[in-house]
């Protein structure tokens, strides 16, 4: 039975720590009393799961406090990402704790971090679970987890198989568990934790885990779903509503691309606003926090990159064009608005295309058995091996094969050395029942999202639901309880519509060449020698100018629209390094799919400039295999492709219907530069993704 009594010391660390977070008139909750007693008095594990903006942080700050005065040793803090370390070292130092981290991005710090941490001049040590993996830092960190004071297990859901953000790296925290001392306290803390992630999380830290689990409404949120809007709709509604809305916000989106293209048409709309996603750098990022922390910027438009973890009380608004994949996933994001007003705004504008991306994300955590095997066969025979050896010996992508390699680790089939990652021989099986059992319920969750966006009950009401929480009901306050949409209202303003349409119809999308080529390729090596010039697509990904054109030419093979080949010409006059060089041909790529289609791009290309069109380039045999790694990619297209010689030596515009990977450009590029061509410029109507 956990004691609700608190002995002095702890009972003044809680005051003051509440005191110093919240202000001096702040009193602290009776979970918060609870959880801070159960860590302290009785060194328990302690599981809180409580809406965003609670208070959980004040619990580890004050236990910390209660512990240090004690003589405790420091607390280390598991915590996912850069911005919530910046966020919680700051809250420590409120609480009068002296806090550090260790990230990927203060490497020449560590050695100084540590000698503090070893001569007691910090109370609190903040690192990744990506560190864990990391045996170097392993070792060093190896006597301090005998005794650590604290553990702290931030944003405890992705401890889960279950979790909407799973992350590999967290499931090494059960080994760092097993090497602590048993009467170490540890506290796991989310916001997002349905019943059966709360329950996994519960028996992972241990069978004697407190659970304190509080109601999830947050009554100064207003939700609301429109959901009948299309691709340049929601653009210029999007753009209405921050002009119109007061305060600053997060406009979420769910690609890297889109949260650049939106960004730019907000700004030429005179909105200020700034993209944030996954290639900015640690310092670009901190930049963007900071400025929406001050309000210096009124929107943010971001990835799901900017999320967990990140504090701003008084954020005012939160609007997410396209769905994420669970209703978890989107009361996570919902959740940074409102927490210190009376009233926030969180808008859901649903796209039809949100749902490729919810299956490639759901698939992304799942090992591929085939995948697996192959990569251990090959580290049983051959010994350590790096990333990019495996991609080549294997054929697997990059991104999949890394995501593959962290959940080998995790569950100790292989591990990663100074000469690469090698087999532990331990031995690997699917988990059948298990990855089964995980898909079934992303598509449970994704099939829960699609109706929320359908607005099928109240709003808020739901997604308690579909977290677990028993005090759910109607809210009164969403779209679906009062009818009442936020403003603009149901539809942007016309003359918004026609700016997002011309403005992103006026975007040129540059194709980066190739610079070099894949390892182990036969016959070349190193950098590209001819490369193909910098080049042009008429649309990137689910670009929303063209998404419905594009989409209209279907899957079925034929001529382009009259709107398409208008935005081609469009293109090709803003183009001017093209003109400057002086094209003496276009030359269509032989396509298998889609013959009739490239053909009418070629022409519609060559009548615009006035050239010829050039059948330059010929099939055959095989095709290159689409989903593979560059090696067996680009041996597939030289086999594949094969070139005449031009009429006349010059530069030639290269055109395709679809770009993805630039190898299909890149090849034929170097056979048409060897048959004379002095320069080769790729077109295309879609980048893909």
């Amino acid at each position: 039975m956990t004691s609700t009594r608190f002995d002095p010391i702890t009972q003044a660390s809680v005051d003051a720590v509440i005191a110093a977070l919240a202000g001096p008139g702040a009193r602290a909750r009776d979970d918060q009393r609870e959880a801070v007693a159960a860590l302290v008095d009785e060194r328990r594990r302690v599981l809180v799961v409580q809406a965003t903006g609670w208070g959980k942080s004040a619990v580890y700050w004050a236990a910390t406090a209660a512990r240090r005065a004690a003589g405790a040793g420091p607390t280390v803090v598991i915590s996912p990402l850069l911005a919530l370390m910046r966020d919680q070292v700051a809250a420590a130092g409120r609480a009068g704790l002296v806090a550090a981290t260790i990230n990927s991005t203060n490497i020449d710090e560590w050695d100084e971090v540590l000698d503090r941490l070893h001569g007691g001049r910090l109370d609190v040590l903040l690192i990744s679970p990506e560190r864990l993996a990391n045996p170097g830092f392993a070792a060093r960190l190896g006597p301090l987890a005998a005794r650590c004071g604290l553990l702290v297990i931030d944003e405890a859901h992705c401890i889960s198989d279950w979790g909407f953000d799973f992350r590999p790296d967290y499931q090494r925290l059960s080994g760092v568990l097993l090497r602590m001392a048993p009467d170490t306290p540890v506290l796991a803390t989310t916001a997002t934790a349905n019943e059966r992630v709360t329950a996994d999380v519960a028996e992972q830290l241990g069978p004697d885990t407190l659970v304190l689990r509080g109601p999830l409404a947050r009554a100064s949120l207003r939700l609301a779903v429109l959901d009948r809007l299309d691709p340049l709709e929601r653009y210029a509604w999007t753009a209405d509503a921050c002009e119109q809305l007061s305060g600053s916000g997060i406009v979420y989106v769910l690609t890297v691309a889109e949260t650049e293209r939106l960004a730019a048409f907000l700004v030429s709309e005179g909105i200020d606003a700034v993209a944030y996603n996954g290639r900015l750098g640690p310092e670009e990022r901190q930049q963007v926090e900071d400025r929406l922390r001050d309000n210096a910027v009124k929107v943010v438009v971001a990835t799901s990159a900017l999320g967990m973890g990140y504090d701003k009380p008084d954020l005012a608004f939160v609007v997410h064009l396209g769905s994420p994949a669970s209703p978890v996933a989107y009361y996570q994001q919902v959740g940074r608005a409102g927490r210190a007003l009376d009233d926030a705004l969180a808008v859901l504008l649903p796209s039809a295309a949100d749902e490729p991306i919810w299956e490639y994300f759901a698939s992304a955590s799942i090992p591929d058995p085939d995948a697996a095997a192959a990569v251990l066969r090959l580290l049983s025979d051959e010994g350590p091996a790096t990333v990019p050896a495996l991609e080549k010996a294997t054929g697997l992508r990059r991104g999949r094969l890394e995501t593959l390699l962290k959940i080998l680790a995790v569950d100790g089939a292989v591990e990663p050395t100074r000469q690469g990652w090698t087999s532990t021989g331990q031995g690997w099986h699917f988990n059948t029942k298990k990855y089964g059992a995980l898909l079934a319920v992303r598509s449970a969750e994704a099939d829960l999202m699609r109706r929320y966006a359908a607005g099928q009950g109240c709003l808020m009401g739901f997604l308690q639901e579909a977290l677990g929480d028993a005090t759910s009901g109607p809210c009164g306050r969403c779209s679906v309880c009062t009818g009442v949409l936020p403003a603009p209202g149901a539809r942007p303003t016309p003359a918004r519509l026609e700016a997002a349409r011309a403005f992103l119809r006026g975007q040129d999308v540059e194709l980066e060449p190739r610079k070099m080529w894949p390892s182990g390729l036969a016959g070349r090596k190193g950098r590209i020698g001819r490369a193909p010039g910098p080049g042009r697509a008429l649309a990137f990904a689910d670009d929303p100018a063209w998404a419905e054109a594009l989409g209209r030419l279907g899957r079925a093979d034929g001529p382009l629209t009259d709107e398409v080949i208008a935005g081609v010409a469009a293109l090709l006059g803003r183009w001017k390094v093209l003109h400057d060089r002086s094209p003496v041909g276009v030359v269509p790529v032989p396509s298998r799919r889609h013959p009739r289609r490239v053909a009418s791009l070629a022409e519609a290309v060559a009548g615009e400039l006035g050239l010829p069109v050039v059948e330059a380039l010929a099939v055959s045999g095989p095709a290159a295999p689409d989903q593979a790694a560059s090696l067996a990619r680009v041996t597939g297209l030289f086999a594949a492709l094969s070139v005449t010689a031009l009429p006349r030596p010059g530069p030639v515009v290269l055109v395709d219907d679809t770009y993805r990977t630039g190898w299909t450009m890149t090849v034929a590029a170097a056979l048409l530069a060897e048959a004379g061509a002095t320069a080769v410029f790729p077109l295309a109507l879609h980048q893909l993704p």
